[in-house]
C-alpha cells in the first residue's frame, strides 16, 4: 500500500466514499459515485490551480483504485488520450464539460465518434476499447471533476496533434492529499 492512501481527507462525505470504494469491487463504483453527495467544499484542501493547464490532484492512490481531483480553469482541456487499460469514471463536481470520444480507423487515423456534455453530478465512463477521449471545461469559471480509476494508471497514450502520432506519457500528480 502506498503511504498516500492513509492521508486525512477533506470531509466526512469524501471519507465515506473512499471507505465504500475500499469495500466494494469495481462493478459497484458507478453506483457509489452516483449516490455520493459531493460538493466543491469537500475538496477544498485538495485543490490546486494553474493558468497553464488543468491540475491532477491525488485524493487517494492504493493498489485497488485511484481517485484524482482535476481542477480546471475556464476553457482548459486534456489532450486526446487513453487510460492505460483501466476503467475510468468521472463525476462532475462543479462546472460543465464536453467529452469527445475518438475511434481509430483502419488507417490509424483518429476520428470523432461522439461528443457529450456533462454538468454537476453527471457521471461518465471510459475504457480503452471504447476509444480515446478528451475533456474540456466549457464553464466560464473554475470547475472540478473527480476521476476514479479501477486500478491506478501510471502512464497512458496521448495523441500528439502536431505529429499525428500516439506517444506514451508518464502520469504525475500536481498535489497529493
Amino acid at each position: 500500500m502506498s503511504s498516500r492512501d492513509n492521508s486525512p481527507l477533506a470531509s466526512d462525505t469524501l471519507n465515506e466514499l473512499v471507505k465504500a470504494l475500499s469495500e466494494e469491487d469495481s462493478t459497484k463504483y458507478a453506483d457509489l459515485l452516483r449516490t455520493a453527495e459531493l460538493s466543491a467544499d469537500d475538496f477544498e484542501s485538495c485543490c490546486s490551480w494553474s493558468s497553464e493547464s488543468y491540475t491532477r490532484n491525488c485524493v487517494i492512490d492504493n493498489e485497488d483504485f485511484e481517485l484524482i481531483l482535476l481542477c480546471w480553469q475556464p476553457g482548459q482541456l486534456t489532450p486526446i488520450h487513453d487510460h492505460g487499460g483501466e476503467e475510468c469514471w468521472v463525476k462532475i463536481i462543479e462546472g460543465e464539460f464536453k467529452e469527445t470520444v475518438y475511434k481509430e480507423d483502419d488507417a490509424g487515423t483518429l476520428e470523432i465518434a461522439r461528443t457529450t456534455e456533462s454538468k454537476a453530478n453527471d457521471i461518465t465512463y471510459m475504457v480503452d476499447f471504447m476509444g480515446f477521449h478528451s475533456l474540456e471545461n466549457l464553464s466560464k469559471k473554475k470547475s472540478l471533476s473527480l476521476h476514479l480509476y479501477a486500478k491506478p494508471i501510471r502512464s497512458c497514450q496521448v495523441f500528439d496533434e502536431e505529429t499525428g502520432e500516439l506517444t506514451n506519457k508518464d502520469l504525475t500528480y500536481d498535489t497529493i492529499a
